[in-house]
Formats: C-alpha cells, structure tokens, sequence
C-alpha cells in the first residue's frame, strides 16, 4: 500500500514546484513510511508541436513485494511512461509473462511494473486487465497526457481537483489541500449528503470543486481536455441462469483462488477474525491453503456483551488452529476523534471507525497485510434490513388508499422507546411504506430522513441549498439493478453506494492511518461478477441471507457461526452519549463558534442532546454525526 499524489498543466503559470509537490507527498507518509520518491517534468515548449504540459508525481510506499526493488515512480524502458501506484495487481505473474513473452524488459520484480509495460500494449484498455485493488495515475510523455485510474469496487481511494488548465490528485484530500491556493469552500450539498448516509457519495467532497474519481472509473487529462469514463460494468440488472451445483462449484472455485492469490506478500500476513460469517469463511479458507502454518488472526471486544465479539472469534481461532490474538479495550471516544478527524479529511460518521481503528492498531504491532470479510453481507444479502424488502414490495401491490395509511403519521405520534425495541423498530419500517422504494429504502437507512433534516436546518441553511436530492445517488444505482427482487435491489445497491463511499473508505483510513495493507478476497472482480448474477433464492431464503456460503464452505466451521444473529461492527455510542460523550458533545455543539456556523437551528440541537440523555429516544447515530462534522470543521476549516 501507498500514496499518491501530483499535478499535471498545460498552464505554466499553474505549474507545481517541488517543495509542494514534496509537501503533497508528505502528507501522505502514514500511508508509505517506508520509501518515498518524486518526478517533476516541466511545461515545455517544442518547435514544430503543442506545447508539452508539465508533469509532478509524487509517492510514498509501504513495501509489501518487492522490498528492495519496486521504487516510485516507476518508468518504462525508455522512461516514456511513469507510474505511481497504490493497491496490488494479484495476477501480475501471468501479466508479466505475457509481457515478457511480447519484448518487454523488466527492471523490478514488482507488480507495479507491469502497468507502464501493460500501458504500451493496451493503451487505455490496459484496466480491464488489472486484477485488484488500485488507484494510479500514469503519465504519458509521448501523448502529453495523464490517466488516473481506480479499482473496481472502490477499495483504494483517489481525490481529484480539475481546474482550467490544471489537474490535481491525491490518495487523501489533504495532500491536494496541501497546494497553495486550492479553497475550502464547504458545499451545502454535501453537508445534506452527508447526514443522509453519514459519508458524502462519490463523486462529492465536502469541498466545493474537490472530487472523488468513482469506482471503475478512470480520467484523462490531455490536449487540453479533461474527460472521465466508467470501464467496468458487472451487469447489475441480469440474472444469470445456471444450475444450483454450478454456481456452488464456481463460487468453490473463485473464491478460493481469490484468497490464495492474495496471501502473496514479502511481509508478515494475517486476518481480521470477528467470529462472524465473512471473516471466519475467509480465515478458513486462508488456514487451509497454508496447511501446517497457522495464520495470525485479530479481534478486539468491549466490556458491553452486547458489542462484544471476542468469545465467537476465540471459539473460530480454536476450531481453525490459528496463532490468535485479542485485546479487551475500553476507548475513548473523545481521545480518539481528533486521530480520526484528521485521517478522515472528507468526513465519515461511520462509528465503526473506532473499533476498525484499533483492531488495525493491533494487528500492525504483529502483521503488515490482513485479510478481511469486506463484501459479504452485500454480494450475499447478509444485513437484517433486508428481511423489510419482500414487505415493502407486497405494500406495493395494495392499493393507494391502504399503503398511504400505513405510511399515515399516526405512527409518528407513537411515543418514543429505547434502541432496538419493537415499537420503534415498528415506527421505523412503517413510516416510509407509501414511498417508492429505493427513497422508502434510504429512509430506513438515512441518519437523518428528510423530515429530520427539514428540521434540523436553519433558515439560512435552506436557502443554501441546491435543488438536488441526496437521494438520487441510491437511486441512480437502484436503477441499474433494474426490476429484479427487492432483496437483490437493495443489496446491490448497497454494493454500489454504501460499501465504496462507508465501508471500504473507513478500512482504508484506518488501516492506513497504521501502515497496514487490508485486502479483500471477497472483492475480487470473479467472485463479484458471479455473486452479482446469482439469484435469490441462493442467498435469501427465510428471512436470511448468505445460504450459498453455508451451502458451499459449510464444511469448513461450525454450524453456529451461520446461526447466530448478526451483530455488526459497532461501539456503544447511546451510552457514551449519556455520560462524558454527552457532556462533551453538549460544549461542542452548542458553543458560539459551532452554532455561529449557520447549518442548523440551536434549539433542534439542543432537543437531540436533550432527548437523548434523558433516554426518550437514541439519537447517537445523529449525534455523532453532528460532533464529527463540527471537530472536522475544528480541523480542516477553522485551522487549516
């Protein structure tokens, strides 16, 4: 794992020198502490042809293959085409054959390499090729153009800032907030992005004119022309018909080969181990194809048993024989947001960062790379809410009067109860019922709907607001899944909005923000294809999800561990916001330089802090939604 960074412009008045370009780069060094390197080509005049434009790359590496070779940037034979690269390409043997075999010299024996030789023979089509995680940038000195690239499922983050005449990049926002001159304008619409979902989705920031390159997509910039194009698209609407057995043996397969490839590392490796389904089925695998070494495993528990993994992990390690350890933690939230503001320069209110933060600590102190689950519970329909998608779709078959009663705001009037009991939960499904369903879905899901938002802001607030809807970003991606079942819709949307922009971000700040590389097996682009055509009755069946897994690698854990109910990844966040959290988060939010801000009206802030510690209703998801946003303005506004 690496960071990235540089500029490219056909501008010379915008030209990058090389004390930014340096300072860019090191902004990034938690993400490479253990090499760093640069290449600065500048604006060029030829007689005869186009100006040239000026080219800046900057990188910081985390050696994981290659230790002692793999420098960045790294050019081709006759340095006409320079890389940097962050992420590993899994099948880079059998590419670098292949090149070899076509009079390709290579210098390194580093998967990096084999980009800017791929480059030559496929030209921007040499994507397609890739298999793994990544996010690159590529400069093309023959054609004066610069491509900058992102992996398919988003596993590796990849900012970018496009203005008249230049272009910026960056593996964090920092590095581009790093260059003299780039504004930090907050965008209205992104702060109401970012209470709906508790990110802000690709490809916005929360900075006006800073973006995020989506998953899949690449941009080029070149000729004084700046374009971005999708080159991957898995089929989202069509499901393929195969035999169960197939689909079972394919999954065997694939997913099998997608772990042993990445068990490939010059450094200590090991596994996330939760005691959950994804984590145990990937610790599994892993065990069985190192047979006679055990692999180093990692979990983390709370004193509240309700947040508390660490038997079911410790009970999977002993059934696998795997070398495990495990730290019981009692964490501060108000300790660590600062760390966790900083690394998060685009705002994530996911308060799973927090336990995901420290499981990474631990396993860094052992490993430099750990397998995780990521992408089970999305390519298998493996989360709780989706049981509430066959009931949201049998109240689209009644007729309107029926389904506008059931969605009536009688049921907002229920009085408010405790987190998770069963009038709440009641109150929560049946609320959005009349909606169509993927604005019915985000209701569900949102941290704050669009009545609570509606509220929340201020006069001021409202009129800044721009005509677009925060929901349009789950309906874009529900209406790639076309008109297949409801739990398939809702999964593969979550695939394509929540698992990018929430899970797979938070793993890779937090990792890291440790120096440790976390792959994804599950991810792997052929486990992903098959799972994605896959019908539901071969995840779904019965109110649960992940029957195939069950049904395919059942033989290798206990029976239990497909059983027991989900418990999710979480911190008890609704008592800590009625303690110190509480009392913390009442002197942030309500101080002058918080509510002198605009956003939102004092006395809705009040109320939810109110509520909250006088145990009417759990608010802390909003809560630390709220407290997030203002330390990070602390941070990255007030203070940069």
């Amino acid at each position: 794992m690496c960071g990235i960074t540089g500029a490219i412009w056909a501008d010379p008045q915008l030209a990058l020198d090389e004390p930014t370009l340096r300072r860019m780069t090191a902004e990034l060094t938690h993400r490479g502490p253990d090499d760093e390197g640069y290449y600065l080509s500048p604006w060029q005049t030829r007689v005869g042809y186009p100006p040239r434009p000026g080219v800046a790359l900057g990188h910081r590496r985390l050696s994981i293959i290659d230790l002692s070779g793999g420098h960045q940037p790294l050019p081709n034979e006759n340095d006409t085409v320079w890389v940097v690269f962050n992420g590993e390409i899994y099948n880079f043997p059998a590419l670098r054959q292949r090149l070899e075999g076509s009079g390709h010299t290579f210098r390194t024996q580093s998967d990096t390499e084999t980009l800017v030789h791929l480059y030559e023979d496929e030209g921007l089509g040499f994507l397609k090729h890739l298999q793994g995680m990544f996010a690159l940038a590529l400069w093309d000195a023959r054609r004066g153009r610069l491509v900058i690239a992102r992996d398919r499922l988003g596993k590796k983050p990849l900012y970018y800032r496009h203005e008249r005449g230049r272009l910026l990049f960056g593996s964090e926002l920092k590095a581009l907030l790093a260059v003299p001159g780039v504004p930090r304008e907050i965008d209205p619409g992104a702060i109401d992005e970012y209470l709906t979902y508790q990110y802000v989705p690709h490809p916005n920031t929360m900075f006006r004119g800073l973006r995020k390159l989506p998953p899949a997509h690449y941009a080029v910039f070149g000729d004084g022309d700046f374009r971005v194009s999708d080159y991957w698209d898995p089929l989202y609407d069509r499901e393929v018909d195969l035999p169960d057995e197939e689909y079972r043996r394919q999954l065997r397969e694939r997913l099998t080969e997608s772990v042993e490839m990445r068990l490939v590392s010059d450094v200590p490796l090991g596994a996330f181990l939760s005691g959950g389904v994804d984590s145990s089925l990937i610790v599994a695998l892993m065990q069985q194809a190192q047979v006679g070494r055990p692999v180093r495993t990692f979990s983390i528990g709370f004193a509240e048993a309700e947040y508390d993994e660490t038997q079911h992990a410790r009970a999977i390690a002993d059934h696998l024989g795997t070398q495990h350890t495990e730290l019981r933690i009692e964490p501060s939230a108000v300790e660590i947001l600062p760390q966790l503001v900083w690394h998060f320069d685009d705002p994530l209110a996911d308060s799973s960062a927090i336990p995901t933060w420290y499981v990474a600590q631990l396993a860094r102190e052992h490993v430099t790379v750990a397998l995780t689950g990521d992408g089970g519970d999305e390519l298998f329909a493996g989360y709780d809410r989706y049981r509430a998608a066959p009931l949201g779709a049998a109240v689209d078959r009644l007729p309107a009067l029926v389904r506008n009663a059931l969605g009536s705001s009688v049921w907002q009037r229920l009085p408010g109860t405790r987190r998770r009991s069963l009038l709440r939960r009641f109150k929560r499904l049946t609320e959005p019922l009349a909606l169509p369903p993927p604005r019915r879905y985000l209701e569900w899901i949102a941290v704050f709907n669009e009545s609570q938002r509606a509220s929340l802001y201020s006069e001021e607030m409202l009129r800044r607001l721009p005509d677009s809807d925060p929901a349009e970003f789950l309906a874009t991606a529900w209406r790639r899944v076309g008109h297949r079942d409801p739990v398939t819709q809702a999964s593969l949307a979550d695939l394509q909005t929540y698992l990018p922009c929430d899970l797979l971000a938070k793993v890779d700040i937090t990792s890291m923000a440790h120096s440790l590389e976390c792959r994804q097996p599950m991810l792997d682009q052929r486990v992903v294809e098959l799972a994605v055509g896959m019908p539901r009755r071969l995840k779904y069946r019965r109110g649960r999800g992940k029957r195939i897994l069950q049904e395919t690698f059942g033989h290798l854990l206990p029976e239990s561990v497909f059983k027991r109910p989900k418990m999710g990844f979480g911190v008890p966040l609704e008592h800590w916001f009625r303690g110190s959290l509480g009392t913390y988060a009442r002197e942030v939010l309500l101080d002058p330089v918080a509510t002198g801000r605009g956003y939102f009206r004092t006395a809705a802030v009040e109320a939810l802090l109110n509520e909250h510690q006088a145990g009417k209703q759990d608010h802390s998801p909003r809560l630390w939604a709220l407290l997030f946003l203002e330390i990070w303005h602390h941070r990255w506004v007030d203070a940069p």
